[in-house]
C-alpha cells in the first residue's frame, strides 16, 4: 500500500467504528498474512501506530497464551504502519531483519505501539530502524520488536 493512500484511508475512515472496520478489512486484504492475527488499528498518524491485538483462540499456543508468532506479527505490522504513514509516495519499504524479544506471556489484549521518525527523503536505499512494543492491559511489557526496513526510491515505469 503506498504511504499517501494509508494516510488518507485512515483520515477518511478512522473517525468512526464502521470506518475502522472498512480500514481494518483492507489492512487485512492489502497484507494477508498480518491480517490473520486480525489486528485492529486504533491510532494512526506520521510516524505513530497503535494497535489492539485480541487474545482469542485461534492466536493462542499450548499454554493458552498469545502465541509468540502472532506476537511478532502484530509489532512487525505497527512498526511498518507507522513508518508508512510517514514516508512520501515515492518511498517504498521492505523487512530485512528483525529482533523480537518476549518480556511474559502474552494474555488478554494487547495494545501495540510505535513511534519513529523515518528519513524525510529517500533517494537511494537507505536502512531504518523502527521500534513497536506491545503492552498487557496492566501496562505491563509482553513484547518488543526491532525492525529494520530497507527503504528506497521506487521506480517509475
Amino acid at each position: 500500500m503506498n504511504p499517501e493512500r494509508l494516510l488518507a484511508a485512515w483520515r477518511r475512515l478512522g473517525g468512526n467504528p464502521f470506518g475502522r472496520f472498512l480500514f481494518n478489512a483492507a489492512i487485512s486484504i492489502t497484507v494477508p498474512y498480518s491480517g490473520s492475527v486480525r489486528p485492529k488499528v486504533v491510532e494512526l498518524s506520521p510516524g505513530s501506530a497503535h494497535v489492539k491485538l485480541h487474545d482469542r483462540r485461534r492466536v493462542r499456543n499450548h499454554l493458552r497464551s498469545i502465541h509468540a508468532i502472532a506476537m511478532a506479527n502484530a509489532l512487525e505490522l505497527t512498526s511498518g504502519l507507522a513508518m508508512m504513514a510517514a514516508l512520501s509516495d515515492d518511498v517504498r519499504g521492505i523487512v530485512t531483519s528483525l529482533e523480537v524479544t518476549y518480556h511474559k506471556k502474552g494474555r488478554g489484549t494487547l495494545d501495540v505501539r510505535s513511534q519513529c521518525t523515518p528519513p524525510s527523503t529517500v533517494t537511494e536505499r537507505t536502512a531504518f530502524l523502527a521500534h513497536a512494543e506491545a503492552h498487557d492491559s496492566s501496562g505491563e511489557l509482553v513484547s518488543s520488536i526491532a525492525v529494520t526496513w530497507l527503504l528506497g526510491p521506487t521506480t517509475k515505469s
